[in-house]
């Protein structure tokens, strides 16, 4: 099932970037004094208390817009609060009750739509009891959050995930299915449906050489050698939206959605361009999600070729989208059929990988081979290095382990790819991420 999907609206310069970045924990979204200088919408895995969520972070909201830029982004905004499960309405506690929230809280409630009314900059007592003027909103209770700062924050999102179902919940049980359920994703335009009409062998979807003419999205099953493979809801929209931004954001939420829900995700790249920021994104989506990926090089019969050419791709992909290196990596064409073939074994051979238990004594010989031939180091100068004394695996689909140490917290990032890696040469894993869970023994 997939992730609930929070959006954080409000209209410029409340602070909905820093709020952004302080609940995913990272420094994501661009922040900047200057209003309107998130375009994008940027989406990231949240984590709190044992509940995973997804988290969108939107630009301002300018209800009375009158520049084209401010129009394109409140579009995103509007698409935002129609397609998201909850709402984040941030406003400004230091300036005050503004116009704009008024007319933002009459959008909503015109909408049918309930927010958690945030307000932000709220860095001491004194600012908490005047954010009751925002109560002329009609919408309670109000949070008083300063996000720079994290003040605040731990009480709103401990209200928030009081209300996320329980599949949101991190050791939730994994739905048990026959069958293997997979997304096939990609920017506007590369050939997903067209794909997708290949692997379900009759023209279910429509196809258009324009971007976002996807209008509906089932779940469309097929038979591979007597197991069923169903595509998840084919990363579309539900009407024709025509302009490029207002695509985007509601193809990244589709994304987002079947990939949460999906076994196997394939990302699909167009072989006659370059590897784009979007692709980078949903890339980023699969990973997060800790899917069974395999990459799929679409409209191969388009550019010229030699015998370099493969080659070369495969090289882009390991020093372009280098946390999917593990994915198998396909070169098809969906127009003339070519190695259309091959992916359904490949989407096979992934999901049988990452969920493949592997004997605690097996991981444990790999570890010792791996500490022998390269010592663990720790961040920090000076520090004593860490020690690691012994590696179980606790979880499959992804494979997941939990690594005994002496210090988690001064483990070197670049140590556990060293180790993932090892592990991967050794067991396979092919198309799976290994999951590391630090633990102090």
């Amino acid at each position: 099932m997939s992730l609930p999907v929070v959006a954080i609206i409000g209209r410029p310069n409340v602070g909905k970037s820093t709020f952004f970045n302080r609940v995913v924990g990272q420094r994501i979204a661009v922040v900047d004094d200057h209003p309107g200088i998130t375009r994008d919408r940027l989406a990231a895995l949240a984590e709190w208390n044992g509940y995973r969520f997804r988290l969108f972070d939107t630009g301002g909201w300018v209800p009375d817009a009158d520049d084209a830029m401010d129009d394109a982004i409140l579009t995103q905004v509007l698409l935002a609060v129609e397609a998201c499960d909850f709402v984040v309405f941030l406003v400004d506690a230091r300036a005050g009750l503004h116009p704009h929230d008024r007319m933002i809280a009459h959008e909503l409630f015109r909408r049918g739509i309930t927010p958690f009314l945030v307000a932000n900059k709220a860095d001491h007592d004194r600012i908490d009891a005047e954010v009751t003027e925002f109560a002329e909103l009609g919408i309670e209770p109000i949070y008083p959050v300063a996000a720079a700062e994290g003040r605040g924050v731990a009480d709103f999102l401990d209200a928030l995930v009081a209300q996320l179902p329980p599949h949101a919940a991190i050791d939730a049980q994994v739905e048990d299915r026959a069958d293997i359920r997979v997304a096939i994703v990609g920017r506007p335009n590369v050939g997903k449906s067209s794909l997708t009409n290949r692997l379900l062998g009759e023209d279910r979807m429509i196809v258009d050489n324009k971007p976002g003419t996807t209008r509906d999205a089932v779940d469309a099953p097929f038979k591979f050698h007597g197991r069923t493979i169903t595509v998840v809801d084919t990363a579309g929209i539900r009407r024709r939206l025509d302009s490029q931004p207002k695509y985007e954001f509601y193809a990244t939420l589709r994304a987002v959605r079947s990939i949460d829900s999906a076994d196997v995700a394939v990302l699909v790249l167009d072989a006659s361009e370059e590897v784009s920021r979007q692709d980078l994104r949903i890339a980023s989506l699969i990973e997060q999600a800790g899917a069974a990926a395999v990459i799929a090089i679409n409209k191969w019969d388009l550019p010229d070729k030699d015998d370099t050419s493969t080659g070369a791709w495969i090289r882009k992909i390991e020093e372009e989208i280098p946390f999917l290196s593990h994915a198998p990596i396909l070169f098809i064409s969906a127009l003339t059929t070519q190695r259309i073939h091959r992916l359904p074994e490949a989407i096979v051979q992934v999901y049988d990988a990452a969920r493949r238990e592997v004997p605690t004594a097996t991981w444990n010989d790999i570890l010792n081979k791996a500490v022998e031939h390269n010592p663990p180091r720790s961040r920090g100068s000076g520090q004593r290095p860490v020690k690691i004394y012994y590696v179980t695996q606790v979880r499959n689909a992804p494979p997941t382990v939990a690594l005994f140490c002496s210090e988690p917290k001064r483990m070197a990032p670049d140590y556990l790819r060293y180790l993932a890696g090892k592990f991967r040469e050794t067991l396979g894993f092919e198309g799976s991420p290994i999951r590391f869970h630090l633990r102090k023994s």
